[in-house]
């Protein structure tokens, strides 16, 4: 697959935090052997998507973060998996502190001293579950026009003034940031998606058009983002939504959104780390670093309460900050923005003089101006490249047979461009027997696969070294690596884990079968999850409301009572 190495670097460094996948239970029970970051989707461990996306815009500077828990399983995947060993040189650090956990927030792990000394520049995150088609070249390039001041985004940390960031150089820059969203909702939605509510407003738009494919028209300046579940805590506890006078002053024409959800996908300044030093309650990078941040452009006080005054502008009296009140403690916040002064290299020793006119004694703070947040909201036109997080076993499933179906790049049909994430063929070195049905434009196969006769797949992935006995019938499954299927067994919308067992004659519908489980013969079971637990304690009531959970020898059964 070719990549984008050739390209100018662009001074971003990737930090890719590795999380628990605790809504891919099934499959992550076992982090330590086998966690979130190595699910497979279509055929690929779920941490190849970030890594190529990365290599693809020409960033080569990369960290895994990951508890020291998984690290091994992650770093001999690096070394074995024929995925990840087929990315470009050099391969990603991986960055695994002590003292980080499954459960850690991931504001906490921006805090952590050494991610912190990880960072040298401006930096994106990336959650190790995205899959995405967009050309990240472009949201750079869209960051960099609105934010970036054309090309001063490779500067290390020496550059930056020091702790204070004050001595102008990258830190006089004031650069905001970009984050990521796109609807859920639609031909492509998904059961079971998060989603987020969001509020936006237009920027300024420059008289020039901006050209073709450019990502700048769906370029919006952030007001607030919450989750919708911390959105309906609010609406319940306050009987409707609450909106500050300061939002309606400042921007009389907004945008709500309540069907998008946050990608995760965060272009930062260097100064962020900063901001997130400075606020020890930060938990969140979404709810908190970014939804924090979108308001202080806007709330009155907030600037000041995050300690953003004390980055931007730590010349000021420190009498003048005790004293300040009323509008003054709100730091009034300009909307417009200074280009020459979100420039790198914009150094300026004059500074304005404010003072108190009642008195003219005492120096009163200027009005504090607050880098914005901005949002790419993704558009939702059929052709639009896909942008998804992989976060449940619904998204698993979905986003694994939505690839499948992409042309391969050895073989593409004429006139079209493969996908970056299109696969070199769709069916290699499998040994297929006479008399089996398999439509090959919706599935993938992987090497070393064994189908027997009679067989019927489609719109499936099975993954290497997989046996299909005669007669099985599979539709619109996920097979890992080294499963099983029992003659004459029909499996539908079902994902099976790591060498695990269908048996004979068996009728699945919608189940999930945890890696190495195997299933009894005859078996007939529709939206069940089939898991070994070491006792009844540690299995699956919990997992949802109302759920019916039978203990059989060992093995333990899920589903809902309706089922």
């Amino acid at each position: 697959m070719p990549h984008a190495l050739g390209m100018p670097f662009p001074g971003f460094q990737a930090i890719i935090l590795c999380g628990p996948g605790v809504s891919l239970n099934t499959f992550t029970a076992n982090p330590e052997d086998f966690p979130k970051a190595l699910v497979p989707i279509a055929n690929r461990p779920m941490v190849w998507y970030p890594l190529d996306w990365c290599y693809r815009m020409g960033i080569t500077n990369v960290n895994l973060i990951t508890p020291p828990s998984s690290a091994n399983a992650i770093q001999t995947a690096l070394a074995q998996n024929p995925h990840l060993t087929s990315l470009p040189l050099p391969k990603p650090n991986i960055l695994s502190p002590e003292s980080l956990s499954q459960n850690t927030p991931t504001a906490e792990i921006l805090r952590h001293p050494e991610v912190q000394a990880a960072i040298t520049g401006d930096f994106l995150v990336l959650p190790c579950d995205l899959v995405c088609e967009l050309p990240g070249e472009s949201l750079i390039e869209a960051w960099m026009i609105n934010q970036g001041g054309l090309g001063g985004a490779s500067l290390s940390s020496d550059d930056y003034g020091g702790p204070k960031m004050g001595l102008g150089g990258e830190s006089g820059g004031r650069r905001g940031g970009l984050g990521v969203w796109f609807e859920t909702k639609g031909e492509d939605s998904t059961k079971g998606t998060e989603t987020d509510f969001v509020i936006t407003t237009s920027l300024f738009q420059p008289a020039a058009p901006p050209p073709q494919g450019s990502l700048r028209p769906h370029i919006f300046k952030l007001l607030y983002s919450t989750t919708t579940d911390t959105l309906r805590d609010i609406t319940e506890e306050n009987k409707g939504f609450p909106i500050r006078h300061g939002l309606i002053r400042k921007h009389g024409k907004i945008r709500m959104l309540t069907t998008h959800r946050d990608a995760h996908i965060y272009l930062f300044p260097y100064w962020v780390l900063e901001m997130i030093k400075h606020n020890e309650h930060f938990d969140s990078i979404s709810e908190d670093v970014v939804g924090w941040w979108a308001k202080a452009g806007w709330q009155d006080g907030l600037a000041e309460k995050l300690h953003l005054r004390e980055m931007f502008d730590p010349t000021s009296s420190s009498e003048a900050n005790e004293g300040e009140s009323g509008s003054h403690a709100s730091g009034n916040v300009k909307d417009d923005i200074d280009l020459a002064s979100m420039s790198s290299t914009h150094t300026s020793a004059l500074r304005p003089s404010y003072t108190n006119s009642a008195t003219t004694t005492k120096p009163i703070n200027p009005p504090l101006s607050i880098p914005p947040i901005l949002s790419y909201i993704h558009p939702t036109a059929p052709s639009t490249p896909l942008i998804r997080r992989v976060d449940n076993s619904h998204l698993l499933l979905h986003t694994s047979l939505y690839l499948a179906t992409l042309p391969p790049t050895d073989s593409p049909p004429p006139d079209t461009t493969p996908s970056p994430l299109s696969h070199r063929q769709k069916i290699s070195s499998t040994l297929i027997a006479e008399k089996t049905n398999i439509h090959a434009p919706t599935t993938l196969i992987a090497p070393n696969t064994t189908i027997a006769t009679h067989s019927v797949i489609k719109t499936s992935v099975i993954g290497a070294n997989c046996v299909i006995e005669a007669g099985v019938r599979l539709t619109g499954c996920l097979l890992m690596d080294g499963v099983t299927v029992g003659e004459k067994s029909v499996l539908q919308g079902c994902i099976v884990g790591r060498r695990a067992v269908v048996g004979r004659e068996c009728g699945l519908r919608e189940c999930e079968v945890q890696e190495g489980f195997r299933v009894e013969d005859r078996m007939e079971e529709k939206g069940h999850k089939f898991m070994v637990f070491d006792g009844l304690e540690e299995g699956g009531a919990e997992d949802g409301e109302g759920e019916d959970v039978q203990e059989e020898g060992g093995m333990v059964v899920e589903g809902t009572d309706e089922d």
